[in-house]
């Protein structure tokens, strides 16, 4: 199953024993663990975000560690201590919850500044220093990070440098009726239904060669002038104080190729790019002072921004003349 294609429909389908509806949260989870990405997402209590990670690690074989952010966290409640063993007479290094191959962050804005930052290191470095010993992390590693957008009080906004270090950031609804009826009906009928009951369906020899496929993945000039169009016009936008870094590019460009692996092309169209533009760089942008007197949304001028760009016509490297 190194397959690219394979590994996803088996992660979906798996998943989907259990999980109804946000099939591109899923898809999101699986180009970020493709790509070493981290992802963040946002939604109302009990929309099942961490749920959702939790499924996802187990399908696909990682060992999987939540950490409840609080404003009493302490960095080493995360990254870890050292600890003085009596007995021997020496400090011995206690390893945190980011020692695992994919951490959830519950309610990250919950933590204080100094707490946030402790995963800074972590997901740009992926390592961190513990007693002036600096230890790698696991590989793969991603942060999957959680936020309330209700409920503001006590809150610590998370800073621009920390927001872009997560590749993409998506949103999870409330079911629709028909897909909560389905939802009722199956924990109804199986109350003991979640996480623990999923398979595991992907082994890390699938998963290291899914990831050389997806670096194989075609990229045309005009889809690549085409991704420059779209973080430019974010940069040059009377909306937007500060435009997509060039990390934001390389973030969008290899999910790109991560989505066309996954969905069985070894090449990128103009689709793969329309479709993440939102979920890798929604979170990135920030709004000019005159945006956000007058309440203008993110969404909605990233929607203006690909409305005035021109989207290449899609072709496979066999029809490019390149």
């Amino acid at each position: 199953m190194s397959n690219p294609a394979a590994l996803y429909d088996a992660i979906q389908s798996e998943i989907g024993n259990v999980l109804i509806g946000n099939r591109d949260v899923v898809e999101g989870l699986t180009i970020s663990l493709l790509t070493k990405g981290h992802l963040l997402i946002e939604g109302v209590p009990g929309t099942a975000k961490t749920t959702t990670a939790n499924l996802f690690a187990r399908v696909s074989g990682l060992d999987f560690r939540r950490i409840q952010m609080t404003p009493d966290i302490l960095p080493a409640d995360i990254t870890g201590t050292e600890v003085y063993r009596e007995q021997r007479g020496e400090f011995e290094i206690h390893r945190g919850p980011v020692f695992a191959n994919l951490v959830v962050a519950d309610e990250i804005n919950r933590g204080t500044p100094k707490a946030q930052s402790a995963l800074l290191e972590a997901m740009q470095e992926r390592h961190v220093t513990i007693g002036g010993q600096t230890l790698t992390l696991a590989d793969p590693f991603m942060v999957v990070a959680t936020q309330n957008p209700i409920e503001m009080e006590g809150t610590y906004e998370l800073p621009e440098a920390q927001r872009d270090r997560f590749q993409l950031k998506y949103k999870m609804d409330l079911l629709e009726r028909e897909d909560e009826r389905e939802f009722l009906n199956r924990f109804h009928d199986n109350p003991g239904l979640g996480p623990e009951t999923v398979e595991r369906v992907v082994d890390v020899d699938d998963l290291i060669e899914a990831r050389e496929a997806v670096t194989k993945v075609f990229v045309s000039d005009a889809v690549r002038e085409f991704l420059l169009d779209i973080v430019t016009a974010t940069r040059n936008s009377p909306d937007i104080e500060h435009g997509a870094s060039t990390r934001a590019s390389l973030s969008l460009l290899t999910a790109s190729k991560a989505r066309a692996a996954i969905h069985g092309r070894n090449y990128v169209l103009p689709d793969d790019v329309l479709t993440l533009v939102g979920p890798a760089l929604t979170h990135r942008l920030v709004l000019s002072s005159d945006a956000q007197l007058s309440d203008r949304d993110v969404d909605e001028i990233i929607e203006e921004i690909l409305e005035e760009v021109d989207t290449p016509e899609a072709k496979s490297p066999a029809s490019s003349p390149e």
